[in-house]
């Protein structure tokens, strides 16, 4: 049975922390967890970017071959944890066991995906352009292959402890483009993250890899994160967590005399835009299911969605009766940390009192110290359009109806709002048109577009965009979920008259790696 120890991981290593003492705490009742974890120091951030810098031009140049068995390897380990796990992350978390259960499948899921994402070497977009010497002026030989950007730092989020944590997506797309990876363990889950970080180290030590290809800190995100994001050898961030948190980040690879990329996905209400048609044929359908997704995991999910906006009329005051009537049947359950709950009873309090802005229901309580009591507000078009604070990320099982007057208004709220991930709407036959107008507003806005159906679960697919533009994340160029995920991690390299015997193999005339290449424009697999 695997044991929690407390330790840093470091390279092949675990070693007491020597800062701030720490336990995990069960946020159903208060409990804290054994055993004491310490901070990590300045020196144990130094020694682990120190040994992945050392161990990326080795890694970023290990065959395709190996580094997805690599990933296979870790979905494995993680696999074999079994009840440990599960039992571990259930105690420091209060997610259900199934939630959990499910999550550790994406995980494992996720990570054999990218080594099939690894084998198929599309990734690389190997091209080439012969030369051309006889041409006026004479063409060189010139190749392109994508290489890994270098050692990444990934924060473990708070709402995933699995599936966006220690082996989550984020790492696994890293390790994929050939990147070491340094974590930052999630201070809410400590103990999760120690058992899943084993299994990575387990698993680069029997590949026989340089052990700087993993380590993992554990320690305030203030102290730790930011002296990671600071360190020269790190040179791309992943993050999913607060707006606060991800902006200061940005700032923090900003300053540094080497920028680097920040990954960063930070704050989204997923509006739901149920159209007149849609609404008249089927009300309480639709109410049923939006509380339903409102619950979910007490509404702490990403793509919780925070905003209903619709037309007046009979079919709203008729879902309305049926939300609230939903609402109120329903126990909310316990929130990850008091510090979150905290943070979420003050976001209720604040929206409850602005003007314009009435209470339609609570959810029973639940009988966790930590609960987090759903709460559904509504409001006019013209009221929110005149108080953007409305539009605000409440982290937890809050939403809001935005009652408009017609199209014209959906419209405009759509307008209003700030970048999201998701944007969903609910249609009928009957209002084919109206979406055809509310389309380009919402290509602009959110990084996936959802009909009849809710934004609260994210298949892990090559097709799959979990991004979108500020402040949803901080580049809308990329998604953290499915197989693009991978080239946030990677840059072009060109290579002109390179001699044959010097090409990497993605590059050589013989194609060893059996790669779809552009030969002179031509898309081949020669």
């Amino acid at each position: 049975m695997q044991t929690i120890t407390g330790e840093q991981l470091i390279g092949a290593h675990a070693v007491r922390g020597v800062d701030t003492p720490f336990r995990a705490v069960d946020p159903a009742t208060g409990a804290e967890l054994a055993p004491q974890f310490e901070t990590a120091s300045a020196g144990h951030v130094a020694l682990a970017a120190s040994l992945a810098w050392q161990a990326f031009d080795v890694y970023r140049e290990t065959t395709l071959a190996q580094r997805a068995a690599l990933l296979e390897a870790i979905a494995q380990h993680v696999a074999e944890l079994g009840a440990v796990l599960i039992d571990r992350a259930v105690a420091e978390t209060g997610i259900p066991r199934g939630r959990l259960e499910g999550e550790r499948d994406r995980t494992v899921n996720q990570l054999r995906l990218f080594a099939g994402v690894v084998r198929d070497g599309r990734w690389l977009s190997a091209a080439i352009d012969t030369a051309l010497p006889a041409r006026v002026p004479p063409r060189p030989d010139l190749r392109l292959r994508k290489i890994a950007l270098g050692p990444v730092a990934v924060f473990g989020a708070s709402n995933f402890p699995l599936a966006f944590s220690v082996a989550g997506g984020d790492t696994a797309a890293a390790l994929a483009a050939g990147c070491p990876v340094i974590v930052k363990a999630h201070g809410a889950h400590p103990g999760t993250s120690e058992l899943v970080g084993r299994a990575v180290q387990r698993a680069v030590a029997d590949a026989g890899l340089p052990e700087g290809v993993f380590s993992m800190l554990q320690g305030d995100g203030r102290t730790v994160g930011l002296a990671l994001v600071e360190h020269p050898a790190i040179k791309a961030v992943a993050f999913t967590g607060s707006r606060q948190g991800g902006v200061a980040l940005i700032n923090a690879a900003a300053r540094r005399k080497e920028p680097i990329p920040v990954y960063a996905e930070m704050s989204s209400t997923n509006p739901v835009f149920v159209l007149p048609g849609a609404l008249a044929e089927g009300p309480e359908a639709i109410a049923t299911g939006f509380i339903d997704s409102l619950m979910l995991s007490s509404g702490q999910l990403c793509t919780n969605p925070g905003m209903v906006i619709a037309v007046e009329g009979a079919a709203l005051d008729a879902f309305r009766v049926a939300v609230v009537t939903a609402l109120e049947a329903k126990s909310s359950g316990p929130m990850l940390t008091a510090g979150i709950q905290a943070a979420y009873n003050a976001g209720v309090a604040q929206r409850g009192a602005l003007d314009g802005v009435r209470l339609l229901a609570r959810s029973a309580c639940g009988a966790s110290v930590c609960d987090g009591q759903a709460a559904l507000f509504e409001t006019d078009a013209a009221n929110f359009l005149a108080h953007h604070e409305l539009e605000d990320e409440i982290f937890g099982a809050s939403s809001l109806i935005v009652r408009c007057r017609d199209l014209a208004e959906q419209v405009a709220v759509a307008e209003s709002i700030e970048g999201q991930l998701t944007a969903t709407m609910f249609l009928a036959q009957s209002d084919h048109a109206m979406a055809r107008t509310l389309l380009p507003t919402l290509e602009r806005k959110v990084g996936r577009i959802l009909v009849n159906g809710f934004p609260t679960g994210v298949e892990v697919s090559h097709a799959m965009v979990h991004g979108g533009p500020y402040p949803a994340t901080s580049d809308s160029r990329t998604t953290s979920v499915g197989a693009s995920a991978i080239d946030r991690f990677l840059r072009p390299v060109s290579y002109q008259n390179l001699p044959a015997e010097l090409l990497p193999e993605a590059l050589r005339e013989d194609n060893p790696l059996g790669l779809w290449r552009v030969r002179d424009g031509a898309l081949r697999q020669e």
